[in-house]
């Protein structure tokens, strides 16, 4: 009896994706075995036998969030015509991501693993490195727009994405607190000003 407990249907893909708004929703800690299995449609036993470990399915999901409902902000990122266009369009795309989390949990690369005791380090870590990759690729953008001629060369690109970052992880936590489309909208234009 290979598949014992799972059902013959199951559905591998499906279910991650199902683990993946449980996380999002409730963060690493906060989702219990009885959460994921429940999400999953499978029994302890055969979700151990799909995914491994609590914190293997935590990282494909991680992966399956980066490359889906994640990928918004960083496209946006690149496609706009100017840095400042890039900028308003990827904070945009923050706040859509934000609010389109399942309870508005915010974003989960900000939000999946805050609280974590020691054992679960290594997630924060994988999480952070993440975000640090996003900051990079900000900046980036900021200097492709100092040498495109958008972006006074004056500017410390470095700060800005660093402050860019930031005002990300704020709208995902104010989207958690409850923030309405209209609050975090008001944030953009502020926002921009460090751009002028």
């Amino acid at each position: 009896m290979a598949n014992r407990g799972r059902p013959r249907s199951f559905d591998r893909d499906r279910a991650l994706q199902n683990l993946k708004e449980v996380f999002w929703s409730k963060g690493y800690e906060g989702a219990q075995l009885n959460d994921l299995t429940a999400a999953a449609g499978i029994t302890p036993p055969s979700f151990y036998a799909a995914f491994g470990s609590k914190e293997a399915a935590f990282r494909e999901a991680v992966d399956l969030y980066v490359a889906t409902e994640g990928s918004g902000a960083l496209l946006a990122l690149e496609e706009g015509a100017t840095a400042q266009a890039s900028i308003r369009a990827m904070l945009a795309s923050s706040i859509d991501t934000a609010l389109g989390a399942p309870q508005s949990g915010g974003c989960l690369l900000i939000l999946g693993a805050i609280n974590c005791r020691s054992e679960t380090e290594p997630l924060r870590q994988h999480l952070k490195s993440i975000r640090t990759n996003t900051e990079k690729r900000i900046n980036a953008r900021l200097e492709r727009g100092v040498a495109e001629g958008d972006l006074p060369r004056t500017i410390d690109t470095r700060v800005l994405a660093n402050f860019y970052s930031a005002v990300m992880q704020g709208i995902s936590m104010q989207a958690r607190d409850g923030a309405t489309r209209e609050d975090l909208q008001a944030l953009v234009t502020p926002s921009m000003a460090a751009l002028s």
